[in-house]
């Protein structure tokens, strides 16, 4: 049977969310947690963007070395030979691309302005993909910009030509969150039917319906007789309104009524990682977790009401659907309020040191001087790029990785 697997685009679609960003490393700690978490693919940036390419060779990097063991890393660009062209003369052992471009009247007419009709579309785009395929993509997926307010049989045209030509999946890209799980089931039961290969659910939220659209979706492709791929991103932060939060959708596919019994999430996708991963990216962008927020939330398992609190004291499924063990919940958060040593873009190497050894999750120790300076002098830099104190994982990155670090907060203008 068909099984529904996910493909995070924190790193692409999130991080191109106006007056938010993460820093090279900390886009590299996302795809860490990702991979840990058994997320199938993350679209971990924009191969054509020179301050991305030593970021994306060095993720490529990790996954040769196994660090990266399971997640899938691909790249996003538009659907342009151009286009491919530079990505693989920036990022020349990139494997997997997803490619881009307008389907709807609106987007064609309002972007193009007549300079391109449905006609150009897909001869661009195939000739994007027949490149990428002589340049060595081992896997292509053809994005479908504005997909919801493109006409059906075009789309099932525009798919059939990006399989013919050696895509792998389609994806359908309800851009502006226009859909509603009924229609998008729907479009998307037909779709996987005629085109015949697997869809991929991009979703957002501008109606509030981002989550629930891409469940509605992925069961729509399945029920054609397809793999489907769900888009996410940790915490749902996205363009405008955001995307389909991560964990939410985990909890969606299988918690909700009678979901799992029918559909299978492909992978060993572990929730026990959620609190880290949206703990993590709320500290990096920048952004709280929503106090209501799924599974995640200051208020996800916290009872006030008597009714509630004696209910949930008696037996928590009374009014908890999942237990927060599962999400990696439950241990106490303690806050330093006396003496604190910290590392930045000025620390000493006394100071590094000692942080360095106060770190709980694992003992760091430097072979001489020489290393320790050179391990502090990345995290200076790191420590200016984010221009917010390191987390553990960071700090604990940049000792086991100090080249791949170096690549990382390298840019050749």
């Amino acid at each position: 049977m068909p099984k529904i697997y996910l493909v995070d685009v924190t790193n692409r679609d999130g991080v191109q969310t106006a007056r938010l960003g993460l820093s090279k490393l900390e886009k590299t700690l996302v795809n860490m947690y990702l991979n840990d978490m058994g997320v199938y693919q993350s679209e971990f940036g924009f191969p054509t963007t020179r301050h991305e390419s030593n970021y994306l060779q060095a993720n490529l990097e990790l996954a040769e070395k196994g660090v990266i063991n399971s997640l899938r890393l691909e790249g996003w660009i538009r659907a342009t030979v151009g286009d491919v062209d530079e990505a693989f003369r920036l990022v020349p052992n990139l494997k997997h691309l997803n490619l881009s471009i307008s389907t709807s009247n609106q987007m064609i007419e309002g972007k193009f302005q007549g300079r391109k009709d449905k006609k150009d579309i897909i001869a661009d785009m195939t000739r994007a993909v027949d490149h990428a395929k002589e340049l060595g993509a081992a896997s292509i997926g053809v994005n479908s910009e504005d997909a919801s307010r493109s006409d059906l049989d075009y789309l099932i045209e525009f798919g059939n030509a990006a399989k013919e030509h050696g895509a792998e999946r389609f994806r359908y890209c309800d851009t502006l969150g226009y859909d509603n799980p009924f229609t998008i089931y729907d479009t998307a039961k037909r779709l996987a039917k005629e085109i015949g290969i697997g869809i991929e659910i991009h979703c957002h939220g501008d109606l509030g319906m981002a989550v629930a659209n891409s469940i509605a979706g992925a069961a729509g492709a399945v029920d054609g007789g397809q793999d489907a791929f769900i888009n996410t991103t940790v915490n749902g932060i996205g363009e405008r309104a955001g995307n389909a939060d991560l964990v939410a959708v985990i909890l969606a596919i299988t918690k909700s009524k009678g979901f799992a019994d029918k559909y299978q999430l492909g992978g060993n996708v572990s929730l026990s990682k959620a609190w880290k991963i949206a703990k993590f990216a709320a500290y990096a962008f920048g952004i709280p977790i929503p106090i209501n927020q799924p599974g995640v939330g200051a208020n996800a398992f916290a009872h006030e009401s008597g009714i509630h609190a004696d209910g949930v004291l008696k037996d928590p499924e009374n009014y908890e659907l999942y237990g927060y063990e599962e999400l990696g919940l439950g241990e106490p958060v303690l806050v330093e309020t006396g003496r604190q040593i910290c590392t930045g873009e000025y620390s000493g190497i006394s100071g590094f040191r000692h942080v360095m050894s106060q770190l709980g999750g694992e003992e760091v120790t430097f072979a001489n001087d020489d290393e320790a300076r050179r391990v502090l002098e990345l995290v200076r830099y790191a420590n200016v790029e984010s221009q917010h104190p390191l987390v553990e994982d960071e700090l604990l990155f940049i000792a086991k990785y100090p080249d791949i670090t170096t690549k990382l907060l390298t840019f050749n203008p």
